[in-house]
């Protein structure tokens, strides 16, 4: 089975940092230009991309599409675009703006009728669903609220939609180096045998990688670990042959 390395580059005033579980006050910079950022990636053989707009997820509305532009004119990467949509115009705008897939979180949650109208109006192949879980159970609102909700009934009725595409977050292991939540997905995967699911969050180093792949995950989106040089680019390659 294939497996695809996705790294993630995240945006707040359009400029490339990672969060620690989502802290905005914990904010470090690493490139003052996200497209040198993802030439690397691209130049390294890797053709997938996981764009988060902070600012946009801050706001609830789409912020940084420019930076999308500039990085899906300027390379042949295949993105995938989150962050503050919420509306059918902030839907369109990414998709205007170059991105081959909107991923969408809390709307999902909150309002599945909407959420259900853009994977009929655009197809399911063209939504990345984020599962953010705590737990078992589903949070939304940049990780401040954990629902009732549990992971496998929500997953449960939005693959009933034909919706495919899924990664899922363990909110306890992001941006902290300590390793992804391998027996979680584990479960997930036991339960729904038909998605393409990505595991996000923990990747602290190749084995983690390889513990993903060998779990059954479809990739795996990686951030922390490529800028602090806990996994080279190179490593990165084998996985992309």
């Amino acid at each position: 089975m294939s497996f695809e390395i996705i790294p993630a580059i995240d945006i707040i005033g359009g400029k490339c940092v990672r969060l620690t579980q989502g802290d905005y006050a914990q904010k470090t910079i690493y490139n003052e230009h996200p497209l040198e950022v993802a030439k690397e990636f691209e130049d390294a053989g890797i053709t997938r991309l996981h764009l988060v707009d902070l600012d946009g997820a801050k706001k609830g509305a789409v912020v940084n599409w420019k930076v999308l532009e500039d990085i899906a004119g300027k390379t042949g990467m295949v993105i995938d675009f989150g962050g503050g949509i919420k509306s059918d115009k902030d839907i369109s705008i990414v998709f205007e703006s170059g991105a081959a897939m909107a991923t969408i979180g809390s709307v999902a949650v909150k309002q599945p009728g909407l959420f259900f109208s853009w994977v009929a109006q655009y197809g399911a192949d063209k939504i990345f669903l984020g599962a953010d879980v705590k737990g078992e159970n589903i949070a939304v609102g940049g990780w401040l609220e954990t629902t009732e909700l549990s992971v496998y009934d929500f997953l449960l009725s939005n693959i009933d939609k034909g919706v495919h595409n899924i990664f899922c977050t363990d909110i306890s292991k992001d941006g902290l180096l300590q390793g992804p939540s391998v027996d979680l997905y584990k479960k997930i995967l036991e339960r729904f045998q038909n998605i393409h699911f990505i595991a996000s969050g923990g990747v602290s180093n190749i084995q983690d990688v390889e513990a993903l792949r060998e779990a059954g995950c479809a990739g795996a989106i990686i951030g922390k670990a490529i800028y602090e040089n806990r996994i080279s680019v190179s490593e990165l390659k084998q996985f992309n042959v």
